[in-house]
């Protein structure tokens, strides 16, 4: 087995809770200095350490060099080319995460029916905080979920003065259907999928493996998007449409206002780790490369396993004893 294309070790990685959390760039030239990234536009050149970043967000305008996409792949350093101000994800470089222990570790809960269930409920408890949620099932939890959403709105829709009648939903076209609140709230939570997106594939956590959500590749997108709406993209919406602002672009660059003002990036980072990995959880090293055995152990890898006492040396091949064939009368004999 060969060693894995990167070339630092992972104790050459800063962890990701020790490092920013993301650094937006747009409208500029990213180069590489050394062991830095390197931010050029007509005002003026920021040099960055970029093992102490954990995403890179690339944005409109902006272009990168090969030395410079290296250096934050080496480095661990997710790259994300977004939209304006980190809205709408667009594609994905290399993640923070040298190893996948993020990944089993949500596996492991998402396939266990009391965890996927404790996850569930964390989830409520940070969406709606100062509620009872001790004991009710994932029915039940969905049913005060819908109770308080309709809630929200009539709420939005008194204090703004906009009409509000029902949520609708065009999937594929999200900016098509409804009043315009509808389609405010349709292009905000578009935007903010993306940055959620961006964060949880900047951990290293898996998008389609989702606790409430599931059957899509964005499932967990669509999870941690949750967690937001409530304070972010359905205030946004009313208060758009109550103004007038009925574009999507209004929904995508208020939306990106108010991530920045609210600094929301890195409570997505933190939530994560929140529900993935609750305090007092007890994480398996890492060890990259290695082999999965029987009993859900792992051996090292990287080397020769052929003549251990782990395995039975595979014995010589026996030597060849088919029968030959009856050879012909040899040349002066004739056959009998």
């Amino acid at each position: 087995m060969t060693d894995p294309w990167w070339r630092t070790g992972p104790q050459d990685v800063h962890r990701i809770e020790d490092r920013v959390s993301s650094l937006y760039a747009e409208r500029c030239h990213i180069d590489r200095d050394d062991n830095a990234i390197v931010l050029v536009n007509k005002a003026r050149t920021v040099h960055v350490p970029a093992a102490w970043l954990a995403v890179l967000l690339v944005g409109p305008g902006s272009r990168i060099t090969h030395p410079a996409v290296t250096l934050l792949a080496d480095s661990g350093t997710a790259v994300c080319w977004v939209g304006e101000q980190g809205v709408r994800l667009y594609a994905t470089g290399t993640s923070t995460a040298r190893g996948s222990q993020l990944q089993l570790r949500q596996a492991w809960l998402v396939t266990r029916p009391k965890e996927r269930v404790a996850v569930a409920r964390r989830m409520y408890d940070m969406r709606f905080p100062g509620e009872e949620t001790t004991g009710l099932t994932l029915q039940q939890l969905r049913g005060r979920e819908g109770t308080r959403i309709r809630r929200l709105y009539a709420q939005h829709s008194r204090r703004t003065g906009v009409p509000w009648t029902k949520r609708e939903y065009k999937p594929g076209d999200a900016f098509a259907a409804g009043d315009d609140v509808n389609r405010l709230l349709s292009a905000a939570n578009s935007a903010l999928y993306g940055i959620c997106h961006a964060a949880i594939t900047g951990l290293g956590a898996s998008p389609a493996l989702g606790f409430v959500h599931t059957g899509n590749a964005l499932s967990f997108v669509l999870d941690i998007a949750g967690l937001y709406k409530a304070e972010f993209t359905i205030p946004l919406a009313f208060d758009l449409a109550a103004q007038g602002l009925t574009s999507e672009r209004d929904a995508r660059t208020a939306l990106r206002d108010a991530v920045v003002q609210g600094r929301l990036l890195p409570r997505i980072v933190a939530d994560i780790k929140r529900l993935l990995v609750p305090e007092g959880t007890a994480m398996p090293d890492d060890d990259f490369g290695g082999l999965w055995d029987e009993g859900d152990t792992v051996v090292s890898g990287g080397r020769n396993w052929s003549a251990t006492d782990h395995l039975d040396v595979i014995p010589e091949p026996p030597e060849n004893t088919e029968r030959k064939e009856e050879e012909g009368p040899t040349a002066g004999e004739s056959a009998p």
